[in-house]
């Protein structure tokens, strides 16, 4: 057990998976697989393993996707990361092809493939063009993909063991505002289930749900909350596809308010999703929901902080609603 980041808590199940299973592939551009911890060996998957087993390619994200959805169709493992410049461009490959392929097969495509694609997590001073890049409600519309978004280093290496042992295709979405966040994170291999939300804090007066990089703004805000005499539950939502709409109903019916809190934009973002499916289920609750709003992101990094959903707007969202 020690103090691991985000991604070096990934590249260690990744390097695992690999040595386990000598046909599983890892294809990337630009950002070599490299991860570095204090005290901890330096992972170099390319070193470990040679270039036949990971591939640097050229730019092409689409390519990328697509190569190793057939690897894994063929046989073998395959695992991808994609930065944010292209963390789009394999949205057909994926919606068309992976999330259909058991469908029109009867069930008999296996497809072992994990495509880990960068969020930027609404990173101030990315300008509009990079700056943008929130996937989690594009890839959970997805049918036959599930879509996880891990927001601790704890869950990032559980979770990926747990894809990369799954027959079915996996978006797994990285916040890169987490990219410096660390905790105790175990050495042996351990699985963090794919269909299960995690209650990060327990309580009876409102219920905060997020995910991602929407994670730490709650946490602050609902430790706010709670020194004013608030009773928070805190909800990582963990899962975007398939949801796990129980722990959200069962938390809602106790409190009687739900706040949501996106990284993404208003319209339609995960919050829209948890809502519709709580007031399904719970008579007489509140709601109320927190997130970028539906404009282009400026440039300008102070204009860009003051868009962002913030501890500060949780908690006077959360205040209104109490």
């Amino acid at each position: 057990m020690a103090q691991k980041s985000w991604m070096y808590s990934v590249l260690e199940a990744v390097q695992y998976e690999m040595e386990q299973d000598p046909n599983m592939i890892w294809i990337f551009e630009l950002t070599p697989p490299v991860a570095s911890n204090p005290g901890q060996p330096v992972i170099n998957l390319e070193t470990a393993f040679g270039r036949k087993r990971v591939c640097n390619t050229g730019i092409d994200e689409n390519w990328m996707a697509s190569c190793c959805l057939g690897a894994s169709l063929a046989g073998s493992k395959a695992a991808t990361y994609i930065p944010y410049q292209g963390a789009l461009m394999p949205f057909q490959v994926i919606q068309n092809v992976a999330g259909k392929l058991r469908h029109m097969t009867g069930g008999r495509a296996s497809m072992p493939v994990v495509w880990i694609i960068e969020m930027t997590g609404q990173t101030p001073g990315f300008a509009g063009q990079h700056s943008c890049y929130e996937e989690d409600s594009y890839y959970a519309h997805i049918p036959g993909v599930r879509t996880i978004i891990p927001s601790t280093p704890y869950d990032a290496k559980g979770m990926m063991h747990a894809a990369l042992r799954s027959p079915d295709p996996v978006v797994y979405l990285y916040p890169a505002g987490l990219r410096t966040l660390t905790e105790d994170v175990p050495d042996e291999p351990y699985e963090v289930p794919l269909d299960k939300a995690a209650v990060r804090q327990e309580g009876s007066d409102l219920t905060i749900v997020s995910s991602g990089g929407g994670m730490p703004g709650v946490l602050e805000a609902a430790a706010t909350l709670t020194a004013e005499g608030a009773s928070v539950e805190v909800i990582d939502l963990r899962v975007l596809k398939e949801m796990d709409t129980e722990t959200l109903v069962n938390s809602v019916a106790k409190t009687k308010r739900l706040l949501t809190v996106d990284q993404s934009y208003y319209t339609l973002g995960p919050g829209a999703e948890v809502v519709a499916r709580v007031a399904e289920n719970v008579e007489g609750a509140r709601y109320k929901r927190v997130a970028f709003p539906d404009a282009p992101p400026p440039a300008s990094p102070e204009m860009f902080t003051w868009m962002r959903p913030d501890a500060e707007k949780i908690a006077g969202a959360a205040r209104a609603l109490l």
